[in-house]
């Protein structure tokens, strides 16, 4: 039985890994001032940190739509796919996960499983590989799932934003906590967790939030063998020196990721944004 594995652009999976495996990625919407288009191919991640960092800019985000999930499947199907495992951002966060389902429900709920992953970027991309790896080892879509979902539910998410304001826009977090971290000059530091976005502490500085990122995912590594991505929106700088502390102080990164968010993860965390996704390195490490 041949297995596709399809996921969407928040991912954020490096390009050579979608290529390895053939890895469907089916892209959100963003909407600049006076245009949309698709995210990656359309609006890039420096176009939306330009926007956001102009006075009164406004970036926002759409779903792919039904149909977009519908001619995917349908495509990889008539490609010779047998089944398929479509894996996505937090439900909590986006209709993505849902308009999947309603394409699945056309195509056949039979043909196409569909997976919340309850997280976001490498949150969700890390399940995404871990069933590409099953997939390509001849698992059947029962086992691709199984692994995607214990995958997802075993990563663990970090960030810290310049503001949270675009949060708040975005309805992604609430206005009590976003004003309570605006008031203070705090830099808050939160997390995924259950698919929401929850802070998690507030620190007084950005060295003192990069130390926590590093502090926060070495207690969740141990001493355990893990797969580390680094993620950051217009702070190129800021996450290569968390990913050489990452390296230095975590004792077994097996993989390291480094790469901006694009567009629509973008979009509510704001330009400055770093953060860093902790996964095990079982069942990331099957190819």
């Amino acid at each position: 039985m041949s297995v596709a594995v399809v996921t969407d652009s928040t991912a954020y999976l490096p390009s050579d890994l979608v290529a390895r495996y053939g890895i469907e990625v089916v892209p959100l919407y963003v909407v600049l001032a006076g245009r949309s288009g698709r995210e990656g191919s359309d609006v890039t991640s420096a176009e939306v940190a330009r926007a956001l960092g102009a006075r009164g800019g406004q970036v926002t985000t759409s779903r792919p739509t039904p149909g977009d999930f519908v001619a995917v499947y349908r495509r990889l199907l008539d490609g010779g796919a047998d089944r398929l495992v479509s894996v996505h951002l937090s439900g909590e966060l986006s209709g993505t996960w849902d308009a999947a389902r309603v394409a699945a429900s056309q195509v056949g709920e039979h043909l196409v499983t569909v997976l919340d992953s309850r997280s976001a970027a490498m949150g969700t991309g890390f399940a995404v590989l871990a069933a590409a790896r099953a997939a390509e080892h001849g698992g059947s879509a029962e086992e691709v799932a199984a692994l995607a979902r214990e995958a997802a539910a075993d990563t663990r998410t970090f960030f810290v934003v310049d503001t949270l304001e675009h949060l708040r826009r975005g309805g992604r977090i609430g206005s009590a906590a976003a004003l309570l971290g605006s008031a203070l000059a705090m830099k808050p530091v939160l997390h995924v967790t259950d698919g929401q976005v929850v802070a998690l502490e507030k620190v007084r500085t950005s060295t003192r939030a990069l130390n926590r990122l590093v502090q926060r995912a070495a207690e969740v590594a141990g001493e355990r063998p893990v797969a580390v991505a680094v993620h950051h929106l217009a702070a190129p700088e800021r996450a290569q020196k968390l990913a050489d502390q990452l390296s230095a102080q975590l004792p077994r990164v097996t993989e390291l990721f480094v790469s901006e968010l694009g567009a629509a993860v973008g979009a509510h965390v704001g330009p400055g944004a770093v953060g860093v996704v902790v996964a095990p390195a079982t069942g990331t490490q099957q190819g």
